[in-house]
């Protein structure tokens, strides 16, 4: 649970940033042709958004040490007025008119790490540049935090987890639906990081094929976030 805090509201126009095309719902002719209004705009965006409030009350001690559950109900489609609020529940809701499209629910203090299980898949490596590290202002999310402090906004978590997917476990269009995820030291924009993942199921639902995993990652020795990531990797047509 939350412990007492301000959240302030906050919205935006949804963003669809081009970079995300390799996912063909985040496409306008790939989105229609998977039954919705228009192109999908990315979770990680949604995320991004949803973080701003937690990030601008908590600051730099949740970044590096809080964590969250995060889960997303609805699509956003391009352009669409996305709203976050507090729900007085613990959650911060995303809310596109009366829809409730994804919500956050963060804590100030994260958990350590346990012993991985699961299938283990290719490690992968990467260096924090601008298409990591730039990515939340790209979409919109202006909280100075970042620049002043020089961190890593908690969005490049979910983001390197979705490479895992894309690369490993995936063909096609996909969509991610939810992940825990916990932030356990300093990340910076230039760090190299490496991504140790670890498939923990795989099964078949409503919606298509889901797969969770749990992804692990580090700069150097250290480890600066957990990710359990789940997603739809084969929509049922």
């Amino acid at each position: 649970m939350m412990t007492d805090s301000s959240f302030a509201p906050w919205s935006i126009d949804a963003a669809n940033l081009a970079e995300h095309a390799d996912n063909p719902v985040h496409t306008l002719a790939g989105g229609r042709a998977a039954g919705y209004d228009g192109a999908v705009v990315a979770g990680t965006t949604i995320y991004a958004y949803l973080t701003r409030p937690v990030a601008a009350a908590w600051g730099a001690g949740w970044v590096t040490g809080g964590a969250c559950e995060t889960a997303f109900r609805a699509p956003v489609i391009e352009g669409d007025t996305v709203a976050v609020a507090d729900d007085g529940s613990g959650r911060l809701v995303a809310r596109v008119g009366d829809r409730e499209c994804a919500w956050v629910s963060p804590t100030l203090t994260s958990s350590p790490l346990d012993d991985p299980t699961g299938a283990p898949l290719e490690p992968l490596v990467f260096t924090l540049t601008d298409r990591w590290t730039g990515y939340a202002a790209r979409a919109g999310e202006d909280l100075g935090l970042y620049r002043e402090q020089e961190l890593v906004h908690p969005v490049v978590w979910p983001s390197l987890a979705n490479r895992v997917f894309a690369t490993q476990l995936v063909t096609g269009a996909w969509v991610h639906t939810r992940s825990h995820i916990r932030h356990l030291g300093v990340a910076r924009p230039g760090d190299t990081v490496t991504v140790e993942s670890y498939l923990i199921d795989r099964f078949a639902s409503r919606a298509g094929e889901r797969a969770v995993v749990d992804i692990r990652m580090r700069v150097g020795d250290g480890p600066v976030a957990a990710v359990e990531h789940e997603a739809i990797v084969a929509l049922n047509s």
